[in-house]
């Protein structure tokens, strides 16, 4: 009797492809609009602030999680930093801090952030780009 054939099914979306970037974009948007609050009653606009700062990043996670790795390590380890910085540095800017100082505290975290994630990447994969055989 010859083997049963799977029928092809369509893609499914799974937790791994949208769980992370969704809960980290949540729990950004809930932090920035708290941030902007200052203990002052919520106003729709901290609201919109809120779910377009969730949304933004979310998608920026997604995003190169999903076609990052068509990217040199180097480019890659420079986006992921590029994306920490430039969220680390406009939490800081609502909080009221001046634009000197949210800027050199995002180009700090998004350095380390890179160097991270450049190192991440070079001890995780061959000369070629593919994922190392250990």
């Amino acid at each position: 009797m010859a083997a049963h054939a799977a029928v092809p099914t369509g893609r499914r979306i799974t937790l791994n492809g949208w769980g992370a970037p969704v809960t980290i974009g949540v729990l950004y948007g809930l932090y920035a609009a708290t941030n902007v609050r200052q203990g002052g009653p919520t106003t729709m606009g901290q609201l919109w602030l809120g779910i377009i700062s969730a949304i933004v990043l979310a998608v920026g996670i997604w995003t190169l999680r999903r076609y990052g790795h068509a990217l040199p390590r180097e480019l890659r380890g420079a986006a992921w930093g590029s994306l920490v910085g430039i969220a680390v540095g406009f939490l800081y800017s609502l909080t009221g801090a001046s634009v000197f100082s949210s800027s050199m505290l995002g180009l700090m975290s998004g350095g380390v952030a890179g160097a991270a994630a450049y190192y991440l990447f070079y001890t995780h994969e061959d000369a070629t780009g593919h994922p190392a055989p250990y």
